[in-house]
């Protein structure tokens, strides 16, 4: 136990100092915001003990990457309704234990009203404590504490637009491609277990894959906050239509291709369990979609102009489809085809093709339609791009 935990110990290592190092831009930005919201609170406008402002601004630096200019109108919203409910009620009600209690969930109360942010609770709650408490020994609280969370938040959205902005493109591409590389190892096992008709590896890829939901937010959070990092820093200007502007557009048809995957995957499940036929190409038709998907994360990562390995797999893989069709399948057998041509109309979209010209690409690929001798082809698509 003793030993195999010692093994351990470099591999930990090495997973914290990766996780520092992905930090390390976001904590400078942190220094700095804070030092500036300081300064200016301190220094410029002479604000005596302006505590919030550098607090103000590492909350609004916390807020996920692509909703930095929103938190910060949060911010300033929670505050001033805290404010108000505080001095409302302390006039009313004066000061004391349950005086608090009541100044708090009131404050609460209609900063929910106000907005559905947990930010814009937390901030009127936050603020109604100091309000509550700090009022009877601290006079002119109020105005400098907007003005605080005014300060915070201009210095995060100065640092992360001006003096230290992050890349967008590094940013997305951190996020997009464990997205990929998830979508590209559950449809590998999942070839895998169509060759061996492995039951096991079919619910293991369908289970991993179904949960996605970590790697797929993580995405489009990065999506939308790269567009906001390029839109906010004139040094990345001009990425906004270029690598950006593809890998933005490509979240929605990426996110497809995993729901029509998770399709894909549970009728390769049930062919295998229901013991139907297998033709060779259907695995490697998998297996080229597999290969798609993963080097569109390459492509990406290059910041490749065209993307045009990741079409050519894609339409190798309804090519295998195709000759899988016409070699004989069964009704399981006829929706895991379906969803190959499917899933590949996502990918060719997600490089930017035209949603009508990655359809007629998929059915030139697929080559002519013969039914198998099961009967009728089944199964359909589960969006809009049916290949």
């Amino acid at each position: 136990m003793i030993a195999r935990r010692w093994r351990s110990v470099p591999r930990l290592l090495a997973d914290r100092f990766r996780r520092a190092r992905a930090g390390a831009g976001l904590a400078a930005q942190a220094g700095l915001a804070a030092a500036l919201s300081w300064w200016v609170a301190d220094t410029l406008l002479d604000i005596e003990q302006p505590v919030f402002a550098p607090i103000s601004a590492v909350v609004a630096l916390a807020a996920s990457v692509g909703q930095r200019v929103r938190r910060t109108v949060e911010l300033v919203v929670g505050v001033a309704v805290g404010i108000l409910i505080g001095d409302l009620l302390i006039h009313l009600v004066g000061v004391g234990a349950w005086q608090l209690g009541l100044i708090v969930a009131l404050a609460v109360v209609v900063a929910a009203f106000v907005g559905r942010s947990p930010a814009v609770v937390v901030q009127a709650g936050a603020t109604a404590v100091l309000i509550g408490t700090l009022t009877p020994s601290v006079s002119n609280l109020e105005a400098p504490r907007v003005l605080d969370a005014l300060i915070g938040g201009g210095a995060t959205l100065v640092v992360t637009a001006v003096l230290l902005p992050l890349n967008p493109l590094r940013i997305i591409n951190r996020a997009a491609g464990p997205a990929l590389a998830l979508l590209a190892d559950q449809l590998d096992r999942t070839a895998d277990a169509l060759r061996e008709r492995d039951t096991e590896a079919a619910r293991a890829a369908r289970d991993r894959l179904r949960d996605n939901k970590k790697e797929m937010g993580s995405f489009g959070e990065a999506a939308q906050g790269a567009q906001e990092a390029a839109t906010l820093s004139p040094v990345y200007w001009t990425t906004r239509e270029g690598p950006l502007g593809r890998y933005a557009k490509a979240v929605e048809p990426v996110d497809r291709a995993m729901r029509n995957s998770g399709t894909l995957i549970r009728r390769a499940l049930t062919l295998i369990e229901d013991g139907e036929r297998v033709p060779e190409s259907m695995p490697a038709a998998v297996s080229a979609l597999a290969e798609a998907a993963r080097t569109l994360r390459k492509e990406f990562a290059s910041g490749a102009t065209e993307p045009t390995r990741c079409r050519e797999w894609a339409l190798r893989a309804v090519a295998e489809a195709g000759r899988a069709y016409r070699r004989g399948v069964d009704f399981s057998g006829a929706v895991v085809v379906a969803q190959v041509r499917t899933t590949a109309s996502d990918l060719l979209v997600a490089t930017s093709v035209d949603q009508d010209e990655a359809n007629r690409l998929v059915r030139s690929a697929f080559g002519p339609v013969e039914p198998p001798g099961s009967g009728q082809p089944a199964g359909s698509g589960t969006t809009r791009s049916d290949g």
